[in-house]
């Protein structure tokens, strides 16, 4: 039998992809309202990977990409994207979003996001909310799945979770992302 233990706390990460820098930038300020300032970023950079949200939110995307710099508790995680959710609405016009908000975490092992849509490789956490290890990190780098979305297998993408990882092993490693609930 093994012993149940409180994991780390993990590193909250959003990505924001928008069509309103004014939009995106009311995100951002209400996000750190609530979760604290953010450490490091990536982007703006555009964002045509898809046309996924071509119909809704228009042509010529960016999306910017952020790690917070407290640590929270991992049970959170459907929380914070209910949370977004009724922001995105609350940013929006009727029928259309301007901002496409994606929490997620980052732990010295994985990287992981959270979604309102349920496939063979999520787990459900709560408030019709799934999880989903998008990278894993192993021998030294991150490596991805069939599953993971273009944008996050990108150099550039990896390069900068390098970095807000290497700052995250510190924290680990000094004792300040323990079990221990953020302020």
């Amino acid at each position: 039998m093994g012993i149940a233990a409180e994991p780390d706390n993990v590193k909250l990460f959003v990505a924001v992809t928008f069509a309103s820098e004014n939009a995106a930038g009311a995100a951002v300020h209400r996000l750190t309202e609530l979760y604290g300032p953010v450490e490091l970023s990536y982007g703006p950079v555009p964002f045509n990977f898809t046309e996924y949200y071509a119909e809704e939110m228009g042509q010529g995307l960016q999306k910017t990409y952020m790690a917070f710099e407290r640590p929270i508790l991992r049970g959170v995680l459907a929380e914070v994207k209910t949370f977004t959710n009724k922001m995105e609405l609350e940013l929006g016009t009727p029928g259309k979003r301007m901002v496409n908000i994606d929490p997620g975490y980052l732990a010295t092992d994985k990287f992981v996001l959270s979604s309102t849509k349920d496939f063979y490789h999520r787990i459900y956490l709560s408030e019709g909310i799934y999880a989903e290890v998008t990278l894993h990190y192993r021998k030294g780098m991150y490596r991805f799945f069939s599953w993971t979305f273009p944008d996050y297998r990108e150099p550039a993408f990896l390069e900068f979770l390098e970095k807000v990882r290497a700052r995250y092993v510190k924290t680990v490693r000094d004792g300040r992302a323990s079990g221990a609930r953020p302020d």
